[in-house]
């Protein structure tokens, strides 16, 4: 396992363990259960990403540890509605509070909000926030290989199925693969910012995602700004591109969604 101890996703982690230990105080299993997300039919967020082209998994992000705040204007269910109307395929809300200014009600809103495949977009180690993403409403859960052992990827990733959930699973270096169940698995994702650095290699996620069975549902993750990355993404053949800073920062994210589809037709 790569040493991520000492960085700021070692810290992040730190800090999500103290989170979910006073979450855990404030409302069980059992309540989580009573929320009226566990009431709703989850919808596929593979299906969503495997259409003709490149689909769009459009991020709703206030800020991020290596920027600061990206959108100061930031009304998450509106943010939604925009993305939607310009041609999404599904969204990803952050809900980690204390580096990125997340937070369960934007997931609520957007999901109350929108027709679309919801992800929540976290730092999850524990079953627990696996209850909470079904009861927040998400259709699905990012679990990223960096920061969880084989083990814990697995039973996740089972507790996500169990729920209903799809996982989208998170690699960086081709090295995490070797804890990737792949006869399981159907989601990948290649971040392309190095998650010990913050640095960003777009290129190396695109070789690295190119290496991955086809009957996977690929994503590109992070790094994409211009219509060329969109389009080096789209000629690889991978299935989707999950964006977040460049369309917050635009003025219409949904209108930057659609001029990006227009492009790549």
């Amino acid at each position: 396992m790569l040493d991520y101890r000492d960085t700021i996703l070692g810290r992040i982690v730190d800090d999500t363990r103290t989170i979910i230990a006073q979450r855990k105080s404030d409302v069980s299993v059992a309540g989580l259960e009573s929320y009226p997300g566990f009431e709703r039919d989850t919808l596929s967020l593979i299906d969503a990403l495997r259409q003709d082209g490149l689909s769009i998994l459009a991020e709703i992000k206030k800020a991020s540890p290596s920027k600061g705040v990206i959108r100061e204007d930031f009304n998450p269910p509106a943010l939604g509605l925009s993305y939607e109307s310009g041609g999404a395929g599904a969204l990803s809300v952050l809900t980690e509070p204390l580096h990125f200014q997340g937070h369960p009600d934007y997931l609520k809103q957007v999901r109350a909000a929108v027709s679309l495949p919801v992800l929540r977009k976290d730092f999850i180690i524990d079953p627990y926030q696996v209850f909470e993403a079904r009861a927040w409403g998400a259709d699905a859960i990012l679990l990223i290989a960096a920061c969880l052992e084989e083990s814990q990827l697995a039973e996740l990733h089972a507790a996500a199925s169990e729920l209903g959930l799809d996982a989208l699973v998170e690699i960086y270096d081709p090295r995490e693969l070797d804890r990737v169940d792949l006869d399981t698995v159907r989601l990948v994702g290649v971040n392309s910012r190095d998650l010990r650095t913050f640095e960003v290699d777009l290129i190396s996620a695109i070789e690295t995602l190119t290496m991955l069975p086809d009957a996977l549902t690929r994503v590109a993750e992070s790094g994409l700004h211009s219509v060329d990355d969109f389009r080096k993404v789209h000629q690889a053949g991978i299935d989707a591109a999950l964006v977040g800073e460049s369309f917050m920062r635009a003025a219409d994210p949904g209108q930057a969604v659609a001029n990006v589809l227009d492009q790549l037709s």
